[in-house]
């Protein structure tokens, strides 16, 4: 008897927080939707990140695919424009200051210096300046 109600509690608490991811989601897409006219994303592969069982649940916990599903149906809505960069285009191994091509890194390396340039760069907001330029590159390519 005892271990039908907590179950019952530990699924409405589980429940709750599904309700809360989906509420942050939307709000956050929404957002996004509104305030951008062009925005650009990478297009991951979730279901190859999965396999990595010491990043699953975390890629699990922020939904990144439901995540772009909601900015692609909101896109439409609001008539804003989203841009897929190419899951293998280079972005955390381009330094966004001269373009200098480092090559691959582990994900223990959260920050490392261009040798072309010497700037330090983090590995995450470097990454997303370069998706950014390239999403903005292949925009304007498409424009008349």
């Amino acid at each position: 008897m005892n271990y039908q109600k907590q179950r019952r509690k530990v699924a409405r608490l589980r429940e709750k927080v599904a309700f809360q991811r989906e509420d942050f989601l939307h709000k956050l897409t929404t957002a996004f939707i509104r305030q951008y006219d062009v925005i650009c994303v990478e297009d991951l592969n979730t279901k190859g990140m999965l396999k990595n069982h010491k990043l699953a649940k975390a890629i699990r916990d922020v939904s990144w695919s439901s995540f772009v599903q909601k900015q692609m149906y909101k896109a439409k809505w609001y008539g804003r424009t989203i841009v897929k960069i190419n899951r293998f285009f280079p972005s955390s191994q381009l330094c966004h200051v001269c373009g200098h091509r480092d090559g691959k890194k582990p994900l223990a390396i959260r920050e490392w210096v261009c040798p072309s340039c010497h700037t330090t760069l983090d590995r995450d907001i470097n990454a997303s300046r370069n998706i950014l330029a390239e999403g903005l590159r292949l925009f304007e390519a498409t424009q008349p």
